[in-house]
């Protein structure tokens, strides 16, 4: 498995394992676990595309992102019964909120610039 695949992962799991705490621990705000799927969605997709551009993973994931908060607007039986599971309300979520947009887009920018970084200080030390 090339580096940045397991790196990519590692940074996946860990975020599921502390969005899943977040929602178990009362005094963490609740936009945080819609700010971390997010997060997770930028490095699933950086895991899928390990060589795009910074930008182009950006924009994918925010996409997937607000078309998942936007298709809570859809409600029919067969879509609303998969919500009413752990994985997908998990995966789906269950209610269309504005506020989410603006955590999902915090999410992304946020593992944008981690990644970034990351990208950044990896140069650095190659070119030593």
């Amino acid at each position: 498995m090339h580096k940045s695949r397991l790196i990519n992962l590692t940074i996946i799991i860990l975020t599921i394992i502390t969005g899943l705490l977040s929602r178990k621990i009362s005094f963490i705000p609740f936009f945080i676990g819609d700010l971390l799927w997010a997060f997770m969605m930028y490095y699933i997709i950086r895991l899928i595309l390990v060589k795009s551009e910074i930008i182009r993973v950006f924009i994918i994931s925010l996409i997937i992102s607000f078309s998942v908060e936007f298709s809570q607007l859809y409600q029919a039986d067969w879509i609303n019964n998969i919500r009413h599971t752990l994985l997908g309300r998990l995966i789906l979520g269950q209610g269309f909120l504005w506020s989410d947009l603006l955590a999902y887009t915090a999410g992304c920018i946020l593992a944008m610039i981690l990644h970034k970084y990351y990208i950044l200080k990896l140069e650095r030390q190659n070119n030593k």
